[in-house]
């Protein structure tokens, strides 16, 4: 066999020329294993890979896209979709545990980028609470609401006795903006306002309040707000 056919296909292509050599197409047609007839597996590695829009293309779309826009795809059943989205899961917990080992708490750009990738897919407005302790380590972390596309609301009670719960020495809070524009809203900022004022009162500090978009951030700490 010649040395271009025996190439053809990605395993062989992997074998001789290793992973970084393939295509993202070639990569997921290794994970779906098998095509259907008249189509083989890298073309519907191709489809799965079209599922994802401007500016979320490609293996993003794996994260946006939910198990039925996936078995809508010729030749991907339940199983192969359920594989899909476990291996999307696995790569944004990879790039998280990159990151955990240089979390520092006290630099809004370190915590932003250790929950961008989870939380910038968000299609719901999702709200968490840091439990941070005397050290600058991270305790506990909670989500506390999960709201429609526009808004989620947050009692400020519910954050105070989770940080009481925690021991937390310290807070930060965190919620994204789906429509990828972290700018505060009026209601973001009026929030901040009584939750730094409630926190003082518990002599819990508020560190920050940090609202991700769609990579890019916002800092309540940073823009000297807190």
């Amino acid at each position: 066999m010649k040395e271009s056919e025996k190439c053809e296909k990605p395993y062989e292509r992997f074998e001789v020329f290793g992973a970084a050599a393939l295509t993202d197409a070639e990569l997921l047609a290794i994970i779906l294993r098998t095509g259907i007839k008249g189509t083989d597996a890298v073309e519907i590695a191709r489809r799965v890979l079209d599922l994802g829009k401007y500016p979320r293309c490609g293996f993003l779309g794996l994260i946006d896209a939910d198990i039925r826009q996936l078995e809508e795809v010729p030749g991907i059943g339940k199983v192969k979709a359920i594989k899909l989205k476990c291996l999307a899961e696995i790569a944004l917990r990879m790039h998280e545990s990159r990151l955990k080992s240089g979390l520092n708490v006290r630099s809004a750009s370190t915590v932003a980028e250790y929950y961008m990738e989870r939380m910038r897919h968000n299609k719901s407005e999702c709200v968490l609470l840091l439990s941070v302790d005397s050290k600058g380590q991270i305790i506990r972390e909670t989500e506390l609401t999960r709201g429609s596309v526009n808004r989620s609301l947050t009692p400020i009670r519910s954050v105070l006795l989770e940080a009481l719960d925690a021991e937390a020495v310290r807070i930060i809070l965190l919620h994204n903006h789906p429509s990828g524009d972290p700018t505060p809203s009026a209601d973001d900022r009026s929030l901040t306002l009584k939750l730094q004022e409630s926190c003082s009162m518990i002599e819990i500090p508020l560190l920050d309040h940090i609202i991700i978009g769609d990579n890019r951030y916002y800092s309540f700490s940073e823009n000297g707000e807190l």
